[in-house]
């Protein structure tokens, strides 16, 4: 009874005098039912070997349109049950899997991977993003940076980093096929070149998986599960997805890294003891290009399209592509620093490029093929919706007196400007903007510093009354006897 053990079972257990571990099972032989397929199997035979990849569920339906109301839904069971039978012995060979032995300081594995499923967010806002992971096949040691793209810059950051936090080469770098990344580059040979030059700047072999192979980069992909799988922990125990910046970010992910690879010192010892020594130097990740600023004040870059000051039209400039940025240089200097578009065939136009023009041109507005790149935030495309309802004829030459503002003056505050005209149902007109802005209280800027002039008289009595200066130095306001009449210490800068 204290065991909840029937009164037979118990018997046979006493009378046999051993435990239950100790008796000997004999597998059924029988068959409990008459099995509905017996019939029929040469068929489903005849579809397997002529197509080795069919499923057992296909095959089911297949006898339901082939013999209608023979089969009920709870035989796919059985049918299952003997196609996995015939594919263990008469099936084609299963692709064989071999373990491999590492060997410390031989290989690095990396690869991208997408964070965006763990939902982490920036002041509210969604952080879709990607990490570089690099992993030590030997030791396991890995490290990860953020990126937003498969591109040869991302890739190039996120090695070389690897690589110094390292403090050593190993003597070989696989990868995947890095499709992405190529497609990315402007041609094929331009990323086999690049990609060559980084490898050699380093002393790395190149190993390259086969196409559409995951499994032979398997020690990277798995590291991408675990290390996805202890983010999404620590976010749980965390209690929050959000985080005030992205350095914030950057740090938490760098605490689970050194976390992880607490446990791997030791055998991260054995590969530093055998890794080659690091070039004296990186090598640059941007990509170099010299383009002409075209009329319309944008240059072409990387199949995509950014604007520049109106003033360069006509000359030639140098872009240097970062993984997230574009530096434009003339004359040796940087002129406009850029945020780098993801993806092919898009355009970042800046209004304040264009605005001088735009105003002396205000029909160029309504076609513009960049337009939607005018309205800085929506309560700019709202005012100009608003405009076009109340003064159609005048809306195009108030929004750019509007936004030429915004370029002047401060965006931020003409958006302020704007959402209270909106809220409050008022016309919206340059004027009204500029009402708004001149009851609002002016902030003073914050390099704007107010210091008072010093009495130098007071260093004189410094020195003059020694009995002041032992005040000072004993911290008490009491000693300095020989303060003059009516000041205090707090006077003395």
């Amino acid at each position: 009874m204290r065991v909840d053990m029937d009164r037979k079972t118990a018997r046979k257990y006493r009378d046999r005098a051993k435990l239950p571990s100790e008796l000997e099972t004999w597998p059924r032989t029988w068959r409990t039912r008459q099995d509905p397929f017996a019939d029929i199997w040469e068929e489903v035979q005849e579809q397997l070997e002529a197509s080795p990849g069919l499923q057992a569920k296909t095959l089911f339906e297949w006898l339901q349109r082939r013999y209608p109301g023979r089969f009920q839904d709870g035989q796919l069971r059985t049918l299952q049950r003997r196609v996995r039978e015939w594919e263990a012995t008469s099936g084609p060979p299963k692709e064989v899997f071999f373990a491999q032995t590492h060997h410390p300081g031989r290989l690095g594995a990396s690869d991208f991977t997408h964070m965006s499923s763990l939902g982490v967010t920036i002041t509210g806002q969604r952080f879709d993003h990607m990490i570089y992971h690099f992993v030590l096949t030997y030791s396991n040691w890995e490290t990860a940076s953020i990126c937003f793209s498969e591109s040869f810059e991302s890739l190039s950051d996120g090695l070389q980093q690897a690589l110094w936090e390292l403090g050593g080469v190993p003597r070989r770098h696989r990868t995947d096929r890095m499709s992405l990344a190529v497609n990315n580059a402007s041609s094929t040979k331009e990323f086999t070149a690049r990609y060559q030059a980084l490898m050699d700047h380093y002393g790395l072999e190149i190993e390259k998986i086969n196409a559409r192979q995951a499994h032979e980069n398997g020690d990277v992909e798995q590291s991408h599960n675990r290390f996805k799988e202890a983010v999404d922990q620590a976010l749980l125990l965390r209690g929050s997805r959000d985080f005030v910046n992205r350095s914030a970010y950057a740090r938490f992910l760098r605490d689970i890294l050194e976390q992880r690879n607490g446990g791997r010192q030791a055998r991260l010892a054995e590969e530093r003891a055998v890794l080659r020594r690091l070039p004296l130097a990186r090598l640059e990740s941007y990509k170099r290009a010299r383009v002409r600023v075209r009329s319309g004040s944008t240059i072409h870059v990387d199949r995509n399209t950014y604007s520049v000051d109106s003033r360069l039209i006509g000359e030639r400039v140098d872009v240097r592509l970062y993984a997230e940025e574009l530096e434009v240089w003339f004359a040796g200097r940087v002129v406009e620093r850029i945020p780098r578009l993801r993806g092919q065939r898009k355009h970042r136009i800046n209004y304040r490029h264009v605005i001088d023009w735009l105003v002396r041109k205000p029909r160029a507005f309504e076609d513009y093929r960049y337009r939607e790149d005018l309205f800085p935030t929506s309560r700019f495309r709202m005012a100009y919706d608003a405009l076009r309802k109340t003064a159609p004829s005048q809306a195009i030459h108030e929004y750019l007196q509007i936004l030429e503002l915004a370029a002047r003056e401060n965006e931020a505050v003409v958006d302020g400007a704007l959402q209270a005209l909106l809220e409050e149902e008022q016309a919206i007109n340059l004027q009204a903007v500029w009402d708004w802005i001149g009851c609002r209280e002016t902030a003073r800027p914050a390099t704007e510093v107010l210091v008072e002039a010093t009495d130098l008289s007071w260093f004189d009595i410094l020195f003059e009354h020694k009995e002041v200066w032992d005040g000072f130095a004993d911290g008490s306001e009491a000693a300095a006897g020989g303060m003059p009449a009516g000041a205090s210490l707090a006077h003395v800068p």
